[in-house]
């Protein structure tokens, strides 16, 4: 048996990596349909000004990333964004939705949104605290 430290990006090990949890998870809970999903909004001019990315797999909608251009923030743009991006997911399937924030991002849009924080990490120096949020759809 041999370790090794890696210090740089490499996709193809991070995928072998997720092929073995999905084969562990396929044991567990059969065929899975995951897709990616994304809602964006671009200016007029075609400038990303913002978005929000995730994927859909096992009736969960696991946001990633939400990023509003500052200019933007504060005007519903962002509420738009995630209201698309959830409608999506539950035309998917998906009961829930899944996100994690800082403590210094935004806790506060997504529980006006309807999310609740269901798990926390607190801040200790150098660390924001970070919290854990899921919103629910329907029966689970």
């Amino acid at each position: 048996m041999k370790f090794q430290v890696i210090n740089e990006e490499d996709p193809v090990l991070v995928n072998e990596l997720v092929d073995g949890v999905r084969a562990h998870v396929h044991e567990q809970l059969g065929d899975e349909s995951t897709l990616p999903l994304s809602v964006i909004s671009r200016d007029d001019n075609g400038e990303l000004i913002g978005g929000v990315s995730g994927r859909t797999i096992y009736r969960n909608f696991l946001i990633g990333v939400v990023w509003v251009d500052k200019k933007y923030r504060g005007t519903g743009l962002g509420r738009q964004l995630m209201e698309l991006a959830e409608d999506e997911a539950i035309g998917r399937g998906c009961l829930v939705s899944q996100v994690d924030t800082l403590s210094i991002q935004a806790p506060v849009f997504y529980q006006k949104l309807g999310f609740e924080i269901i798990g926390s990490v607190p801040e200790f120096p150098g660390s924001p605290a970070r919290y854990f949020l899921m919103k629910t759809y329907g029966e689970t």
